[in-house]
């Protein structure tokens, strides 16, 4: 297997890594995460395959707790999930 080298910063980075690994994201873009849910929905949106072979299914919500609870639901039925948030976007997904 040949290695390839990318440059990349931290954002795009994790979201190049969680990509790989997810199969459902919720996002509800945040500073200073917002770059992580761009780079997946973008990809998604471009037919990007994950490592099991399937366009990553983005749902985009309307705030924070609505992330929470996309992501609790998916957990739920066992898809691996995805949402990218900041401290901030964290606090507001405690109910």
């Amino acid at each position: 297997m040949e290695l390839t080298k990318k440059t990349m910063d931290g954002n795009e980075a994790a979201a190049y890594t969680s990509y790989a690994f997810t199969e459902n994201a919720a996002i509800y873009p945040i500073t200073p995460s917002s770059p992580m849910a761009d780079h997946t929905d973008q990809w998604a949106q471009q037919g990007r395959k994950n490592i099991f072979g399937q366009t990553v299914n983005i749902v985009e919500m309307e705030s924070e707790g609505g992330a929470a609870g996309a992501v609790h639901g998916s957990l739920a039925t066992g898809a691996l999930t995805t949402t990218y948030t900041a401290s901030q976007g964290l606090l507001l997904m405690i109910p």
